[in-house]
């Protein structure tokens, strides 16, 4: 076969070289027959051509000037048309067509040559030289032609419309849904999309790097579509009052709505003026020991986030358990009337006699503080200390004023969800004095979600702004299990390694892995690359050229290759995200990928933020009144110290419990 095209090259050629010729020999006989005097003068003439030049004349090509110049670029421009000359990427149509166009106009014009008075010899041989330069530049540009590469791969250097693909272009909405609208490109063109998170029940992690859009694109959005579908609600607010206000403005719009209007509450330690007060302790709250113990780890992780890792660790869950003993001794006194997390602290700094004597009045505590207690009488103090000394450092560092005002109080319980008295919580923290806060923010949250997470309770809505500064143990049980008790969580974090150096590995890799969706702006590194696999991956054009010394080929072709690659992610502009959502029995979802920008009327939220209210004043609060009860709740630990030794002193059954060194 190949020999066989090879013949077939060799006739073309040569029917090529034979039109060519015919070309020159018409041009030849033009000047023979219209400068017939100089080649009389020049005596090349014959009978023989004579005769010849008569029998062609008598065909009428020389019934005017230009018409046999005219046949003789035909055949020309016929024996171009098949050329084939070795191909090269640098010649371009506009150097060919100058060829040309010069060409055709000294061709053409050199007739005007031999109207010029000069001898007959010197005329004809002007006219001569001037026409064949016309008609080489004229080959040499039909030559150009030949050597362009017609067959040009594609112009899109970044790959850029090749890496698109169809996105969900429908409205999909239900009484949970957050929805965004959107535009996205598929190839050339761009289009209208959406967003539809229709199972917020089954996470949302919304990731970016600082000036990604996560809160002004995503987040706003859930907090006023959620408020305005009845969701109750919990906010941390990681840069108080950027998503408070929010939330407070769209409550005050939307309170209506509800079956039963919702409260608005704000914990806030920076200005207790508008702060309520809370107790995280709450009495009512702890049902068991578990639940004390679950309190002790989470505010003790909390401070010592390098505690994390380490969890089973004999120097690790020996302040646990200590602190656990004294949570639950305050539950079990009178009922709980100073279970205060300020009472813990405080009741933590008193000396080891008097302590332990009162934690030993309490049967239930007694298997935990029996380490601590046989270390004490067996004067290990080397040992004790070691054992106890982390908590009560760790723990001292909240010992404020302000702390104590606010966590001392109980101007509202934390179930939001209850049905009789829904609730919308915003808890703010500030970036300058995020370890003190975060720790006692994580127990307010894990409180949190034990109430919230009960079935027969209203949906709810948990939103937690850079959730890494937090700690929540069992956040992914918390996703796990709250799609059936209808609480849906908001998880925004800056990146994955972010995630990984706060709550270590293994906890960070079960988040990321079982969160349903996910919307990510731009990230980089591991983050980025472990998306793109979670995209997946598309059928992409792909295209070759090969240039040999007579012809150009193009192959193409198709292949599986990511949707969107990590370099992509890597260079997201701000408002630009990807990601995937998750759907339902019920809502179906094909395209559940997507890679757009989200769409804000930046003029109307613009307006709509100016007209925002700030948030009101809760109470008059000064100093001398902070300090007060500062001052009563280290009060309240010496008199229950007092009370308890002097009862024990009194009853004989009980006299030897108390410890005196």
């Amino acid at each position: 076969m190949a020999h066989q095209t090879g013949e077939n090259e060799q006739a073309l050629r040569k029917i090529l070289d034979m039109t060519r010729m015919i070309s020159l020999v018409l041009l030849g006989l033009h000047f023979y027959y219209y400068c017939y005097a100089a080649f009389s003068q020049w005596e090349i003439v014959s009978s023989f051509t004579d005769r010849l030049l008569h029998n062609v004349t008598a065909t009428g090509l020389f019934s005017s000037f230009l018409k046999s110049k005219v046949f003789a670029l035909g055949f020309l421009a016929i024996s171009l048309l098949g050329s084939r000359g070795k191909k090269s990427e640098k010649l371009q149509y506009k150097n060919a067509f100058v060829y040309m166009t010069a060409g055709l106009l000294v061709y053409f014009l050199s007739y005007y040559l031999l109207l010029i008075k000069l001898t007959v010899a010197a005329s004809a041989m002007l006219y001569f030289t001037v026409t064949i330069s016309g008609y080489l530049l004229i080959l040499k540009g039909g030559t150009i032609l030949s050597r362009i590469i017609k067959d040009k791969l594609k112009k899109d250097i970044f790959n850029l419309e090749n890496e698109t693909f169809p996105q969900e272009e429908r409205l999909l909405e239900n009484e949970y849904s957050i929805n965004l609208p959107a535009k996205y490109q598929l190839k050339d063109k761009l289009r209208s999309s959406w967003i539809n998170i229709i199972n917020p029940f089954r996470g949302l992690l919304v990731s970016g790097t600082p000036g990604a859009g996560k809160s002004y694109f995503v987040i706003r959005h859930v907090i006023t579509q959620h408020i305005k579908k009845g969701f109750s609600m919990f906010v941390y607010d990681f840069k108080f009052a950027d998503l408070s206000i929010i939330l407070y403005n769209t409550w005050l719009k939307s309170k209506h709505l509800f079956k039963v209007e919702p409260k608005f509450y704000v914990i806030n330690f920076d200005d207790l003026t508008r702060s309520h007060r809370c107790n995280p302790l709450d009495p009512s709250g702890m049902v068991d020991i578990t639940d004390a113990s679950e309190s002790a780890r989470t505010i003790l992780m909390g401070l010592n986030r390098e505690w994390i890792k380490k969890q089973g660790d004999f120097f690790v869950e020996s302040p646990i358990n200590f602190l656990s003993a004294i949570i639950w001794y305050l539950r079990r006194y009178q009922d709980g009337i100073f279970c205060t997390l300020p009472h813990v602290i405080e009741l933590m700094q008193v000396d080891y006699d008097s302590l332990f004597t009162i934690l030993r009045t309490e049967k239930e505590i007694e298997v935990l503080i029996n380490p601590f207690v046989n270390a004490y009488m067996n004067d290990v103090m080397e040992q004790l200390e070691g054992q106890i000394a982390s908590a009560k450092i760790s723990m001292a560092r909240l010992s404020s004023p302000q702390l104590y005002y606010v966590l001392s109080g109980s101007d509202f319980t934390l179930d939001i969800n209850n049905p009789d008295e829904p609730k919308l919580v915003c808890m703010g923290n500030n970036p300058q004095k995020i370890q003190i806060y975060g720790a006692v923010l994580s127990l307010y949250v894990n409180r949190l979600v034990k109430l919230v997470n009960q079935k027969g309770k209203l949906k709810s809505s948990l939103i937690f702004d850079e959730f890494p500064t937090i700690y929540l143990n069992n956040m992914d049980g918390l996703i796990a299990t709250a799609r059936s008790n209808k609480v849906a969580t908001t998880l925004g974090i800056q990146d994955l390694s972010q995630l990984k150096k706060d709550y270590g590995r293994e906890q960070a890799d079960v988040i990321m892995n079982i969160i349903g969706n996910i919307v990510s702006g731009q990230v980089t590194g591991d983050t980025a690359k472990q998306l793109s696999e979670r995209f997946g991956k598309i059928m992409q054009d792909r295209e070759s050229l090969s240039i040999n010394s007579s012809d150009t080929s193009i192959s193409r072709s198709q292949q599986l290759e990511p949707a969107v690659p990590p370099s992509k992610i890597s260079g997201l502009s701000s408002g630009e995200f990807v990601g995937m959502v998750a759907d339902d029995p019920t809502n179906k979802i094909a395209l559940k990928t997507f890679h757009c920008e989200i769409q804000n009327d930046h003029d109307a939220l613009k307006r709509e933020e100016e007209s925002y209210q700030p948030i009101p004043v809760v109470r008059t609060v000064d100093q001398a009144m902070i300090q007060r009860n500062y001052n009563q709740i280290k009060q309240d630990v010496q008199d229950i110290i007092a009370s308890e030794m002097e009862r024990l002193s009194e009853d004989p059954a009980l006299a030897g419990l108390i410890i005196k060194k």
